[in-house]
């Protein structure tokens, strides 16, 4: 599949916004639903969808990304944005693996009395909330850095400080 142009535009320009907006979403639901079971029990298989549409969405926007790079001049600032954004899958997958565990442990934990001393037992809520904290912190500022570094891979010589004069006519 060929990720070069949207409607002549780098595709890789329109899809990172959906990384920019889903990964972090992803990560707020899946650090709410560990912390509050009763939401998680509410939102039902919506955070894993989340995750699931954001984890798809990553190697899509990297190879847009990969396309974009071969298509433009070879660049510092490129190259570490491009290093930085590898990163980042390991961690949405992650957050879509924790998103899942999290809503089958609830799951479970709803439809067999049996299994529900053991999941709200102390240890484990507390494994949940804190894998949340740490996988869902970890990817947005991966995504952070990522946008960060691209900002200025895009825009490093490419506007000037002070007010640029215009010509009128």
């Amino acid at each position: 599949m060929d990720l070069g142009l949207i409607d002549g535009l780098p595709a890789h320009v329109l899809l990172v916004h959906v990384v920019v907006v889903l990964v972090p979403l992803a990560a707020l639901a899946v650090i709410t639903v560990a912390c509050a079971p009763r939401i998680g029990r509410r939102l039902g298989l919506a955070v894993p969808v989340l995750a699931l549409v954001a984890l798809a969405s990553v190697p899509l926007t990297t190879e847009a990304g990969e396309w974009l790079e071969r298509h433009v001049d070879p660049d510092p600032f490129v190259r570490r944005h491009t290093a930085i954004a590898d990163g980042l899958l390991p961690w949405v997958l992650a957050l879509f693996v924790l998103a899942t565990a999290v809503w089958w442990v609830q799951r479970r934990a709803a439809s067999e009395p049996s299994a529900a001393g053991w999941v709200s037992a102390v240890p484990v809520r507390v494994a949940a909330v804190l894998l949340s904290l740490a996988v869902g912190v970890g990817a947005g500022v991966q995504v952070y850095r990522i946008g960060d570094s691209g900002a200025r891979a895009a825009w490093h010589d490419g506007y000037s400080a002070g007010a640029v004069p215009r010509s009128e006519g």
